[in-house]
């Protein structure tokens, strides 16, 4: 019976199914998730965070500002309530944090390390790894500007997953630099570059056909994206360096990728993604970078922030893959 049947008719009983593309939890659904928490949390607190949270509501313009627009325009669960506003329940949660960064800018020690596990809410087709409704863990660095800030957020993520059990070997981290793609890219295009299109078309480029490679590359560039240009990201100084000093703190399975770009719009440089290596959930994890301009559509100073969100969906598809375990 669908979920939407009523009881408006004598007989008729409501579905017992959840609402599409969220979840139940049943006491052994909820041993599992309490086991993500913990190994979150914990190591978080390993690495000096603090936590905090807001709620799931925010003013829809929130994200228009400077969202996805995959995300705002296709996937946000808006409603506008009795006073006549458009509300959303949070697809994301670095909006908000920007938001409390920004009313208490002046009172605020920086830098601050703050993390929090909120619930978000997408319109998206549910399938694996991805539902309407998951948890996520995000842990953001404000308030430094060098690459430190990158190296210890990479740190701290790597550190989450080896408290999980995982090896080396059974995932990578793949970073890139949205900076140097402008600088790359910035001096050959005659027009004004629409940024936003073109990120989103590097960040689709490897699981696109030669023929729509060959499409987006007339439609975005004055000549083709080159190994040479390719390389030029791989020789980026930044990138050389937060790879070195990962390997100095036993983060070795760091490596560079060109096409990496991630869907948000308000990144500014380094961006960086957890892969899984497993032949049967050869993905994304999760993934994060820095965002240094964020605050400024608040109208006050701006931050420079390194931070990333982890699923709770995506982390126990990925336990269950590499037979890890499921509780504590």
């Amino acid at each position: 019976m669908p979920y939407n049947t009523l009881m408006s008719e004598p007989g008729k009983r409501l579905s017992t199914e959840p609402y599409k593309g969220v979840r139940d939890f049943y006491p052994e659904d909820m041993a599992v998730q309490n086991h993500i928490f913990s190994i979150w949390k914990r190591v978080a607190h390993e690495f000096g965070y603090e936590e905090y949270a807001a709620s799931i509501l925010e003013p829809a313009e929130l994200y228009r500002s400077k969202g996805s627009d995959e995300i705002v325009n296709e996937q946000m669960f808006t409603f506008t309530d009795r006073g006549g506003r458009e509300v959303a329940l949070r697809p994301e949660m670095t909006p908000s944090l920007a938001r409390m960064i920004a009313a208490k800018r002046k009172s605020l020690k920086f830098p601050l390390r703050w993390f929090t596990i909120a619930n978000c809410f997408r319109y998206e087709r549910p399938q694996r790894g991805r539902k309407r409704e998951h948890w996520q863990l995000n842990c953001d660095v404000m308030g430094i500007a060098g690459i430190e800030a990158e190296v210890e957020i990479i740190e701290l993520a790597y550190k989450i997953m080896r408290a999980f059990g995982a090896k080396d070997e059974d995932f990578e981290i793949r970073i890139n630099s949205r900076k140097t793609i402008a600088e790359v890219f910035g001096p050959i295009k005659k027009n004004e570059i629409q940024w936003p299109e073109v990120y989103r078309f590097l960040d689709r480029r490897p699981k696109l056909s030669p023929e729509e490679q060959e499409a987006g590359n007339k439609k975005h560039f004055t000549r083709p994206f080159s190994d040479d240009d390719a390389k030029k990201i791989h020789e980026n100084p930044s990138l050389a360096k937060i790879k070195q000093e990962l390997g100095k703190k036993g983060v070795n399975n760091v490596v560079l990728d060109s096409s990496l770009m991630r869907g948000f719009e308000y990144y500014t440089d380094t961006v960086f993604e957890v892969f899984d290596t497993h032949p049967d959930n050869r993905r994304s994890l999760f993934g994060g970078g820095r965002y240094d301009n964020l605050l400024e559509i608040f109208g006050v100073e701006p931050v420079p922030t390194v931070g990333f969100g982890m699923g709770d969906v995506t982390m126990r598809d990925f336990l269950e893959t590499h037979g890890l375990p499921l509780k504590n």
